[in-house]
């Protein structure tokens, strides 16, 4: 079963950056935006026209009000959609307040591409890793979750692995329809086979993707990997 993608609400008041920053999400794999808006009666307005919304990418500094004054609103009225602050404060004071109301991530302008893609792919896998129902199994999984959220999760990669290349090796898996092998996963990455290999066997083992034979050519059966959403 395909999983939902993520419902994005855009909030910024400047319409050629809340464009590009639109054009940006819908063009990430998993999400979807809902609806835009430059200011914060605008956002109420869309939270109820377009619910369920998921995530909201939120500019502090908006015309009728501070986008903290909507994450104090929207949770007043029950919306639980989880917030992404992009925005020129760097006062920590501001940066602590958004702490304080639940802002998940916190991205300061300007920024590049590159950047709003990392903070979303890192939205993406913390859902990920809390979409089953039921209980954790314990610190270590709730840890996990977590980092993955903030971008900290290092220090759990086996020996000889790198965050970077299993982002990249991730995405390719996540952005693949029909899945990857170790040959297609390492022509799409640039890596070697047994390297390619190695990332999926790891994302196989920390249950973000599936494996399974593949037939159809003379010989061994290669595996396939495909990604687990959910």
């Amino acid at each position: 079963m395909t999983a939902r993608a993520i419902r994005v609400l855009v909030v910024e008041d400047d319409p050629v950056a809340a464009d590009a920053h639109a054009r940006y999400v819908a063009g990430t794999p998993g999400f979807t935006v809902v609806a835009t808006a430059h200011s914060r009666a605008e956002a109420t307005r869309a939270l109820d026209a377009h619910a369920p919304v998921d995530l909201i990418l939120l500019d502090l500094y908006l015309p009728d009000g501070h986008g903290l004054q909507l994450c104090a609103a929207l949770r007043t009225a029950g919306h639980t959609a989880d917030v992404i602050a992009v925005t020129s404060a760097r006062d920590l004071a501001v940066v602590r307040q958004a702490v304080t109301a639940g802002v998940v991530q916190y991205l300061l302008k300007p920024f590049g591409a590159a950047a709003l893609g990392d903070r979303l792919r890192q939205y993406a896998r913390y859902r990920d890793s809390l979409g089953r129902d039921g209980e954790a199994l314990g610190q270590d999984e709730v840890d996990r979750a977590l980092a993955l959220l903030r971008g900290t999760d290092r220090t759990s990669l086996p020996k000889g692995l790198s965050a970077a290349t299993l982002d990249t090796l991730a995405t390719a898996l996540r952005e693949a329809p029909d899945g990857l092998t170790a040959t297609t996963g390492a022509t799409a990455t640039g890596v070697s086979r047994i390297t390619a290999r190695r990332y999926l066997e790891h994302l196989v083992t920390t249950g973000h993707a599936t494996r399974e034979p593949r037939y159809g050519h003379v010989g061994r059966p290669e595996l396939g990997y495909r990604w687990k959403a959910g």
